[in-house]
């Protein structure tokens, strides 16, 4: 992979880690006009374990909207990064450390938005579906990622080696005054 390949997954991971974020703040931090709103939650679980007495249905709605929600940071934010040799541990702990300093961020700005209810477990959720799609997909894309590189690596070695080289190129000069 070139360097501006490289340059322009960063810039998309970008572009997209931006509109996700904005979407998530449309989503998470606009004023509800509602009748009455629910005591914030600081129990861990407690609200989780609220959701599953309300039955499967119901628990596997809310439980997935909290896991979803910031989810594609788990992918994102090692897009924007743009590092293809990593250790696997690092890159989860830094993207799981971001993503619930983010979902923290959220709940912290939501104790000033009316409507908005903060809630422990929608930050442990948050962050546990942060690390789920980071171990789901980043692994393996990064993986078939350096197999291409490297695969792109000895295909120009082998072309080197036939006599088929790069084009050489001239350096541009100025005109002298």
């Amino acid at each position: 992979m070139g360097g501006s390949t490289v340059i322009r997954s960063r810039v998309v991971g970008i572009l997209l880690l931006a509109a996700h974020l904005l979407v998530v703040a449309w989503l998470t931090l606009r004023p509800l006009d509602v009748m009455w709103v629910t005591a914030s939650n600081f129990t861990p679980f407690a609200g989780i374990r609220a959701d599953l007495a309300l039955g499967a249905f119901e628990a596997t709605r809310r439980i997935s909207k909290g896991l979803l929600l910031l989810a594609p940071l788990g992918v994102l934010l090692p897009l924007a990064g743009g590092r293809l040799h990593v250790s696997s541990c690092a890159s989860l702990a830094r993207t799981v450390a971001a993503g619930s300093l983010i979902s923290l961020a959220i709940e912290l700005l939501q104790t000033g938005v009316p409507g908005q209810v903060v809630d422990v477990d929608s930050l442990l959720l948050n962050t546990a579906g942060v690390a789920l799609a980071h171990v789901v997909v980043v692994p393996a894309a990064r993986s078939r990622l350096r197999r291409r590189q490297e695969h792109a690596g000895h295909a120009a070695v082998r072309a080197v080696e036939a006599g088929h080289g790069p084009t050489p190129s001239i350096p541009r000069v100025g005109i002298a005054p």
